[in-house]
């Protein structure tokens, strides 16, 4: 729904007064802030907190949480990603509300569809989870302007996230407009709903200290300000030091246990809000991968470290539809967290980490209320127990933080081995259930399948007309800053202008020519010289401002240069974001017989966007406005392209490999799936992202429309329709993994195994399929990892009678680990050798004769 609040005043409007909630009308104005006796009465449970834990209804939780954000996976997607999520062990969901989605602009208010987040958190609650709501308004998150609204940066005299009149009333009043939604749904935990916890501004303390006094003012007002608004539930700020004693300081980062000092006051908890999965990409980025045998042990240290909850950012990352990402960010967002975009499991991180929090809350009632006791052995050999005094309540996490040698710790009477960085967690302080280096869960690989069904039919193109200055109407004598001529409403802007030229202007020599240079601010742009194609620059995440030199034919008369400057997000973080700049800021001529000339003074035409866009000719309404014609062998810049397919078979995800395309955007029935770049190589000499995903609830089952863009050239016919799963499944195990975490219970205070602990290698196919086909098995020493295994020094033939034996054709198998079970008749190969029980294995739903 859209909803005008018909008040449009900014911060400079007569009648502005400070107050130590920021910036209001006068009193009786709708813009007051909230009385205490308006707050709605407590009815379901309470939230509250101290130095150790959260205490939610009168009971201390460990809390294992995970960041899903609504608009990074379509509606459709969100059942089975909550699903997932709360197989995965998590009891809670982490998300931002994203300002400039809901408003896009001033006043106007959308909440349906991908917005739609009171639908998102009632799924979460109905789903038994909890929710812990990023209001921001700031949220960073890689996502355009850091998710304000670009309106929000031409208010008069405004600086973000400053102690500054008009950003804290704007602020204040989005705050307001987004927590009076939320309680006149009862979303919070005191209301009866899920929400557990709030998030007011983000990571501030990395600007803080550029905004001097007015930042601590900030800090401060912001507090008391989401506070005053709602009390029912506690307050969080991130990264923030010098949190006002009323919210909780909390951390982010990778290794919270180690690098985090605990939140500034005794009466508040350990929180790790931002556990880093991976890292996000930007455009031009290598693979970028975080184990899960790291991730575990970073959490197994933070909660030995009497930290109670740890939220994995990203769990599910989704995708940047549209333009949604911030500066060169890439269209997958956060592919290798445990759930990956296409919300498949990222095994073995979503089943290392599952078995982790089983783990976890095997020591629950030792964490939260034992007394912790830390004993150093060495440098690297660390034992840390909680245990409740005159009971049998107890817990250990047995510790080697060196990154290359393994080693053995004797704990009370007994040696303990343990690998290189790991730590062993005893609920019992006697049993090993797990080890954040040995991973019992399964692994597996993500396959790309060209679809049989799907096949593109006959491609069409339509060019877009290179404009000159005639054609444009806004003229200024300079070209226009790129950000305040585009309001972010298209990455494109033309500019361009004309120059007359004598024959004696211009080289005499034919092997001559001259030169065009242009230094823009970035992001990246095309030039033109009478209408022919010149050349592609672009700068980087690293560095935007770029300078594009290419040599050019000038013929006398009058010559149209033209530039196609394009923006690949808007900055998302740093202090002072409201004063960023991109696009051409000087242009010039070499070469000439008079030396070089400066044409950024010779009067410029400017269009936001390109005509296709306008058009919308990614729409099948708007695909009728031009001709298309059938593509031609040489690819061009600045091309339309379209076909139709049928959406592909079976239910598996579905994406585009735009490998023989350049640069540009796609859309599938009208609906943005993204910004592509695979030109963009990185410093291995590939595209950051090869794949494109197209949601299955975007896709009609016959006659879909694909339309491309494509700024630089390429071949549209190479583009390839995917499905994508992970039905390659393998596991590993070595003699020193501990029995499956399952094994073991807590149940009336008495810890036990409720089966006989067998140490073993266990399969599941996803889905519901079944194992088609053993790809790889080996008992010995094999290298490699899941889908790229190779065999090593020795084997055992019997261990791969007994995996065919006992997996084929079914839905998931058991191979015990054993040296008498794997061996033939104890012949071995290689005695001194530690083995390894390696096994690959493919899934399918096919119903033919598996062999």
């Amino acid at each position: 729904m859209w909803v005008g609040d018909g008040a449009q005043g900014s911060a400079d409007s007569p009648g502005w007064r400070l107050t130590p909630l920021g910036c209001e009308k006068p009193s009786g104005s709708a813009y007051g802030h909230r009385k205490s006796q308006d707050l709605p009465q407590h009815v379901g449970p309470v939230v509250t907190y101290d130095g150790r834990s959260l205490i939610i209804n009168g009971s201390r939780e460990l809390l294992f949480s995970g960041s899903v954000h609504y608009p990074r996976s379509p509606p459709a997607m969100w059942p089975e990603i909550i699903r997932k999520a709360k197989e995965g062990g998590l009891n809670l969901i982490q998300t931002y509300i994203f300002w400039n989605l809901h408003e896009p602009v001033e006043g106007q208010f959308n909440f349906d569809g991908d917005s739609d987040f009171v639908k998102f958190i009632k799924m979460i609650g109905e789903s038994g989870l909890w929710v812990t709501l990023r209001v921001g308004p700031y949220v960073e998150a890689e996502w355009n302007m850091g998710g304000f609204p670009y309106w929000l940066r031409e208010v008069p005299n405004i600086t973000f996230r400053s102690y500054n009149e008009p950003f804290l009333y704007h602020m204040k009043k989005y705050t307001e407009t987004v927590l009076d939604i939320v309680k006149k749904e009862k979303l919070f935990a005191d209301q009866g709903g899920p929400i557990i916890m709030a998030q007011i501004e983000n990571e501030y303390n990395n600007v803080q200290l550029a905004y001097r006094e007015d930042g601590a003012r900030y800090v401060k007002w912001a507090a008391e300000m989401a506070t005053t608004l709602y009390n029912g539930v506690p307050w969080i700020m991130c990264k923030q030091k010098d949190a006002p004693p009323t919210v909780i300081s909390t951390c982010n980062g990778r290794q919270c246990g180690d690098t985090f000092p605990g939140p500034n006051g005794p009466d508040k908890p350990s929180l790790w809000t931002e556990n880093w999965t991976a890292q996000y990409r930007v455009f031009g980025d290598s693979p970028s991968m975080r184990a899960a045998e790291d991730i575990a042990f970073a959490v197994a240290r933070f909660f030995a470290k009497n930290g109670t909850l740890n939220n994995y950012y990203m769990y599910h990352g989704g995708t940047n539809f549209g333009r949604t990402s911030s500066s060169f960010v890439s269209t997958r967002y956060y592919d290798e967290a445990p759930l990956d975009e296409y919300g498949l499991k990222r095994e073995p991180k979503f089943g290392h980490l599952r078995d982790l929090h089983r783990a976890l809350r095997l020591c629950k009632k030792p964490l939260l209320w034992g007394v912790q006791n830390v004993q150093k052995i060495n440098e690297d050999l660390e034992i840390i127990t909680f245990e409740k005094p005159g009971s049998k309540i107890c817990a250990a996490f047995l510790t080697n933080n060196n990154t290359v040698k393994d080693a053995t710790i004797g704990f009370r009477g007994v040696d303990y081995y343990l690998p290189p960085k790991s730590i062993s967690i005893l609920p019992d302080c006697k049993t090993v259930v797990y080890n954040t280096f040995a991973v019992v869960a399964q692994h597996s690989s993500r396959n790309f399948v060209v679809s049989e069904k799907a096949n593109a039919r006959k491609w069409e193109m339509f060019k877009e007309t290179i404009p000159t200055i005639n054609d444009l109407k806004e003229k200024s004598p300079s070209p226009k800053e790129l950000y305040s001529l585009t309001k972010d409403t298209s990455d494109y802007a033309w500019y361009s202008t004309s120059i007359h030229f004598d024959r004696r202007d211009l080289p005499m020599r034919s092997d001559i020519l001259p030169v065009l240079q242009v230094a823009s601010l970035g992001h990246a742009l095309l030039a033109f010289v009478n209408g022919e194609y010149v050349g592609f620059g672009h700068g980087s995440n690293v560095e935007k401002s770029h300078v594009l030199t290419k040599p050019i034919i000038l013929k006398p008369g009058v010559n149209h240069i033209s530039l196609l400057a394009m923006t690949v997000g808007f900055p998302n973080s740093g202090a002072y974001m409201e004063k960023r700049f991109a696009g051409p800021r000087a242009v010039s001529l070499q070469g000439l017989m008079a030396g070089t000339l400066d044409i950024t003074q010779n009067h410029w035409g400017h269009q936001v966007g390109v005509s296709g866009e306008k058009m919308e000719l990614f729409t099948e309404e708007g695909s009728k406005k031009v001709e298309w014609v059938p593509v031609s062998e040489t690819p061009g810049p600045v091309t339309w392209y379209k076909t139709y397919f049928d959406a592909p078979e079976g239910n598996d995800p579905v994406a585009l490999r735009m490998t023989s395309m350049a640069k540009g955007m796609v859309w599938v029935n009208g609906r943005s799936i993204g910004r592509y770049w695979v030109s963009y190589l990185s410093a291995i000499a590939k595209p950051t992202q090869e794949e494109y995903h197209i949601p299955r609830a975007f896709l009609k089952p016959k006659d879909n429309l694909l339309v491309v863009f494509e700024e630089t050239g390429g071949n549209p016919e190479k583009i390839e329709i995917l499905t994508v799963n992970r039905d390659t499944i393998c596991s590993v195990v070595t003699e020193y993994h501990p029995p499956h975490i399952k094994t073991w219970e807590r149940k009336d205070n008495q810890f036990r195994a409720v089966v006989d602990p067998v140490k073993a290698a266990h399969l599941s196919c996803p889905d519901n399929k079944v194992i088609e086909k053993v790809e790889f098995v080996s008992f010995g020493d094999a290298g490699g990892a899941c889908g790229a295994f190779f065999q090593g020094e020795c084997d055992s033939p019997k261990a791969h009678k007994i995996v065919q034996k006992e997996c084929l054709g079914k839905k998931n198998c058991t191979i015990e680990f054993s040296r008498e079970n794997l061996l033939d008749g104890g012949n071995d190969s290689c005695p001194d050798i530690a083995k390894t029980l390696s096994i690959q294995v493919k899934c399918s739903h096919a119903t033919k004769n598996i062999a």
